[in-house]
């Protein structure tokens, strides 16, 4: 048997070397840990083809995957929030705001538009996770008002997708009136016999789903999303008991009555279509 025996110390090879693949080219997916390129998760509605994991996307996905065509008009596009109160935690909230609407290219937390879903007319306001983690601020309030507003007048259904940490910390007690006011707003809604849809998508959580997320006429979710107020944590350490297996998971919460029904991201178009020309066939429009 021969020996090979290096003579020179520090000799290195091209095979050395850390090789990374660009951002954007793959996706682990947080359950089952494979790694998916990102072509075939988006050729798969952003779903994980493994497991099922749905992963978070944006309102502009949620608008190409639910509207007719890709054809939707977008309301309120301008509104941006202000640092009222000059709040400042690690860094003040109008630097935060700048630093995130240059990130995001987003002007909020929520994108509302009008288009068709199965020739079926439909106002969504879509929450976005990657603005301040799809905190509800002044503005996400106002966008959702001034939608029911829209909605009233055109006699158009309604649904909001929630994705959201909760509350902005950052403005304070205008946050927390949004609670308030679009509760108040959703009752206007139904006064007008208008139908909204509630879609919890993950996470929902916090002021949202004290709010606006459970008083829809009908409370849907996608599978295995995360659904609730405060923590498990925080629940645990509050109540002094351990929690039931899978609580806060969309699954628990329809078996305990807090969802009407869980839908897969590939069936909402055609499930959404078929729900609002049962309660609403009036909003089937040529």
């Amino acid at each position: 048997m021969a020996w090979f025996k290096r003579r020179n110390e520090g000799i290195t090879t091209g095979t050395h070397e850390k090789l990374e693949a660009p951002d954007g080219v793959w996706y682990k997916c947080p359950d089952c840990k494979s790694a998916i390129p990102m072509v075939d998760l988006s050729d798969n509605l952003h779903v994980c083809p493994k497991c099922d994991h749905h992963a978070r996307i944006s309102a502009k996905d949620y608008f190409r995957i639910l509207f007719d065509e890709n054809e939707y008009t977008e309301l309120f596009p301008k509104m941006v929030a202000e640092d009222i109160l000059e709040f400042v935690d690690l860094k003040p909230y109008a630097k935060r705001l700048v630093e995130t609407i240059k990130k995001t290219e987003l002007k909020d937390a929520l994108r509302s538009a009008h288009g068709k879903i199965n020739n079926h007319d439909l106002v969504i306001c879509c929450m976005d996770f990657a603005f301040i983690g799809g905190s509800m601020g002044s503005v996400v309030g106002e966008k959702i008002s001034r939608s029911i507003d829209y909605c009233i007048e055109h006699n158009v259904p309604l649904m909001i997708i929630s994705k959201t940490g909760g509350a902005r910390m950052m403005e304070s007690a205008f946050s927390l009136m949004q609670m308030a006011k679009t509760a108040a707003k959703l009752t206007l809604l139904a006064d007008a016999g208008i139908p909204y849809i509630s879609l919890c998508t993950d996470p929902t959580t916090g002021g949202v789903t004290a709010s606006y997320a459970m008083l829809g006429d009908f409370n849907i979710a996608e599978p295995k999303a995360l659904i609730g107020f405060a923590g498990p944590r925080v629940i645990k350490e509050t109540i002094k008991k351990d929690l039931p297996e899978g609580f806060q998971t969309a699954e628990f919460l329809l078996e305990t009555g807090f969802l009407d029904f869980i839908v897969h991201r590939k069936d909402m178009k055609n499930k959404l279509g078929d729900l609002i020309g049962m309660v609403f066939p009036k909003s089937a429009k040529a």
